[in-house]
């Protein structure tokens, strides 16, 4: 059985990466006596800034610490100059968990259910507003029928598809559907870190990160480059095969009592050309159902 630990292979990296993004200038630090061979902060140098000792940042970073203090994290996050996502994240990947041998190769574990409740919600704003639940992974676990015809086209999916990063990276329409394709990945793909983060262990969202690493070198470069987002509310751009482009803001609500899951709408301001075209989608899901 394997013992309680921390996962190295996301700790070592994340630090990594975050002490590669800072300059000794900016922050005060002298450049030092010889010339550095890589760019971004030493260890001595995050560890000077965080009050600790090199040996305790450095068995930090390779995943060797356990049981690490809130205020240590805190000094680490400070020294790093982390943002709120960023820290987060820090604090949950430092957390002891049970280590899983061989994740990729595990089964992807079981979708959590939705509540009827919350799909009674859902079906109330299908006059006007797209509306989507996700669970661990990004998985779509729910949606109404003009979230259903929003983009893709989700009743004609396959379970094993009905997964946001999965069907940006891996559909054959996403770029299409998604005119700003780039910079919607790389949220994506950011916002995935956090939720790993959010649920360490799990095999399913493992197995996901997994599988998308293997099918798509684009996804494997965004994702090595660490960055972490928990965006609960932004802007997207959908080009709707029906209506045309939709510029939609979105929220995303954590559901209290269902751990793990988030309700996420899309709407537009009153009197926009999006909210005239939502308005016309609306109106043809409606037609298509009576």
């Amino acid at each position: 059985m394997a013992g309680m630990g921390h996962a190295a292979d996301e700790i070592t990296p994340f630090l990594k990466a975050r002490r590669a993004a800072l300059a000794a200038a900016d922050m005060g630090l002298p450049d030092g006596i010889t010339r550095r061979r890589v760019r971004g902060l030493r260890r001595e140098e995050v560890a000077q800034l965080a009050g600790i000792s090199v040996d305790y940042y450095t068995r930090i970073e390779q995943g060797r610490a356990p049981a690490v203090s809130d205020s240590v994290l805190d000094a680490v996050a400070r020294a790093l100059r982390l943002s709120p996502a960023e820290h987060t994240y820090l604090r949950n990947i430092t957390a002891p968990r049970r280590a899983d041998a061989g994740v990729c190769d595990a089964g992807t574990g079981p979708r959590p259910e939705v509540r009827p409740q919350i799909r009674e919600l859902m079906d109330a704003m299908d006059d006007a507003v797209p509306a989507i639940v996700h669970g661990p992974g990004m998985d779509i676990l729910a949606w109404n029928r003009l979230a259903g015809r929003l983009s893709f086209d989700l009743d004609a999916l396959a379970e094993a598809e009905r997964n946001t990063a999965r069907l940006i990276f891996l559909h054959p329409e996403a770029r299409t559907l998604y005119p700003e394709w780039r910079n919607t990945a790389a949220v994506i793909v950011a916002t995935l870190r956090s939720d790993a983060g959010q649920h360490t262990g799990q095999v399913r969202v493992q197995r996901i990160i997994c599988d998308l690493r293997e099918a798509s070198e684009e996804f494997r470069r965004l994702w090595d480059e660490q960055t972490v987002l928990d965006p609960n509310v932004g802007t997207k751009t959908i080009r709707n095969p029906e209506v045309g482009d939709l510029l939609l803001t979105f929220e995303s609500f954590p559901l209290s009592t269902d751990p793990g899951q988030r309700l996420c709408t899309y709407t537009a301001p009153r009197g926009s050309v999006t909210e005239e075209r939502l308005r016309t989608l609306a109106g043809r899901v409606g037609a298509d159902v009576a």
